[in-house]
């Protein structure tokens, strides 16, 4: 019995020491990777060791606030190149103005640059993320609607999809909603047979809507653009290490995982149907977070927030009306900054 006992506290000891181990051996109780050499170094990166990466807090679902953090599909992405460079990284609020932080040597790079719109002061890398203004319906089988078939449509007030619908269809078509949450409200309870709004964020209100919102993107009113990373055109060691990682991720299916955690499905536009080609706006700039709401270039993306939710393991779900940020719930084990320098 005592020879028993001491093999049982023995083995409860080896037990112990392995989960310490799992756990890095730090007492922290949690593990972190060891990290990669550095693929890249000043000049060509601005601090050693880390990746400094400018995102816009104002465009939720790529970035926004969530728990004290900036969060978002672009903050995944770029955690996952500095992974690959063997970098820590630093997330920096570069709001509406990528050119001016990238000339200042505030940031490295910038995610979430809309290729229709980018400027020629910086260079850009192929689009990773797809964007413009989607037709959703509750299921693909809807058709596509046509100015003679009565189709009618919810969008965000003032946005560039509700100009889009009301430039194509008619003021009669378009049933103006205050938030884009409240266009996919009205598409589930049948008040309207499509919903306009901005592809990536559409996608991510209807699956942030409470038990989430199955939908189908039938159709395009403008023809798709992308979403690009933006590096100093002088910096062409940059330009390779990063865009030849960007790629990488695309290619490997990296990418797809993050926007099923956010989005619930990946996107893919280009075999769509483009019914006109709304690429202008006559509206005013549409979506302001001045009710909580998360702005984006086009439309508020849902009123709701979420836990922080970095690359990993989350559900991608979004937790609607509690403080007015954006994110998603799941738990995950990436590396996301806090506003302003964000290094771990």
């Amino acid at each position: 019995m005592i020879r028993r006992r001491f093999v049982m506290a023995a083995l409860g000891a080896a037990l112990a020491c392995m989960t310490l181990m799992l756990a890095g051996c730090s007492g922290s109780g949690s593990y972190q990777p060891e990290l990669k050499s550095a693929e890249v170094a000043p000049p060509v990166i601005g601090e050693e060791g880390t990746l400094r990466v400018g995102v816009n807090t104002e465009n939720p679902p790529l970035a926004g606030m969530g728990s004290g953090k900036i969060i978002g599909i672009d903050v995944d992405i770029a955690s996952a190149i500095a992974d690959q460079l063997g970098l820590k990284i630093s997330i920096v609020d570069v709001g509406s103005d990528p050119a001016a932080a990238i000339a200042d040597g505030k940031v490295d790079v910038v995610m979430g640059i809309d290729a229709a719109n980018a400027d020629s002061s910086y260079w850009v890398s192929p689009s990773y993320l797809p964007t413009g203004i989607a037709v959703f319906a509750l299921n693909a089988d809807a058709g596509i609607p046509t100015a003679d078939s009565d189709a009618t449509f919810a969008a965000q007030v003032s946005s560039k999809s509700a100009w889009a619908v009301s430039n194509e269809f008619g003021e009669s078509a378009l049933t103006p909603t205050d938030t884009l949450k409240d266009a996919f409200v009205a598409l589930r309870d049948g008040t309207v047979k499509y919903v306009a709004a901005d592809a990536i964020i559409g996608l991510y209100a209807a699956h942030g809507l409470d038990g989430g919102l199955d939908v189908s993107i039938v159709s395009m009113l403008m023809k798709p653009s992308g979403y690009c990373m933006a590096v100093a055109t002088d910096n062409a060691d940059l330009q390779k290490a990063a865009g030849d990682v960007l790629a990488s991720l695309a290619g490997n299916g990296t990418i797809d995982v993050i926007e099923r955690k956010w989005l619930g499905t990946s996107v893919a536009l280009d075999s769509l149907p483009v019914i006109g080609d709304s690429s202008s706006s006559e509206g005013g700039d549409d979506g302001d977070s001045s009710d909580g709401d998360g702005a984006t270039a086009d439309e508020d993306a849902s009123d709701g927030t979420g836990d922080e939710g970095d690359t990993g393991s989350g559900d991608g779900t979004e937790d609607t009306g509690d403080d007015g940020t954006s994110g998603a719930d799941g738990e995950g084990d990436g590396t996301s900054g806090d506003e302003g320098d964000g290094t771990e």
